[in-house]
């Protein structure tokens, strides 16, 4: 059984940076209007490399998501069906889905602007801004994460991952890594 706390948590992602349009549910759509977002953001127009590299990322997340978590197979992911498949993952959080594993690298690489292999927090702020967040709440959420150093690096960031979606303690740092200060 999921608490309320971490049903939280798994809506803010699902609603925040998977449902893009809204239905109440994730569908390939969805992931089209995140890969439109996201090379906007960065500024990579449809035939460059990186754009086709999101593509190509984001697609194969789709896949990985829908495979596992489209229990019905209506060829789209509910809410329910979401928290069935983060309740699972909590269960053994080091052995991730694959989709999973890609996810975490695509949000870090995301944010790691600089490619310098750690993650800042203008950095984190601004992607959490350009999908609707309030940038200084994920100003805040970024300092909470990070204990109040100026940076992150991947191997935190993994443990960091891991602790959103399986933790019940509130003040844990994890649970900032999507922007939120506070559930």
């Amino acid at each position: 059984m999921v608490s309320d706390f971490r049903k939280k948590k798994l809506l803010h992602v699902f609603t925040s940076f998977f449902d893009r349009n809204a239905s109440g549910s994730i569908d390939k759509k969805d992931f089209e209007l995140a890969i439109e977002n996201i090379t906007k953001l960065r500024g990579w127009a449809a035939g460059d490399a990186k754009y086709k590299e999101v593509q190509s990322t984001l697609l194969k997340i789709w896949d990985g998501l829908q495979g596992r978590a489209d229990a019905n197979k209506d060829g789209e992911v509910s809410t329910d069906e979401w928290i069935a498949m983060w309740d699972e993952y909590a269960k053994n959080p080091s052995a991730p889905l694959e989709w999973q594993s890609l996810y975490a690298k695509f949000i870090f690489q995301l944010e790691d602007a600089s490619g310098d292999g750690a993650i800042d927090g203008e950095e984190f702020s601004s992607v959490y801004a350009s999908f609707g967040l309030n940038k200084d709440e994920a100003l805040a959420a970024f300092r909470n994460m990070s204990k109040g150093k100026a940076n992150v690096s991947w191997a935190e960031f993994q443990e960091l991952w891991k602790e959103y979606f399986t933790t019940e303690d509130p003040k844990a740092p994890g649970n900032f890594i999507f922007g939120k200060s506070s559930f």
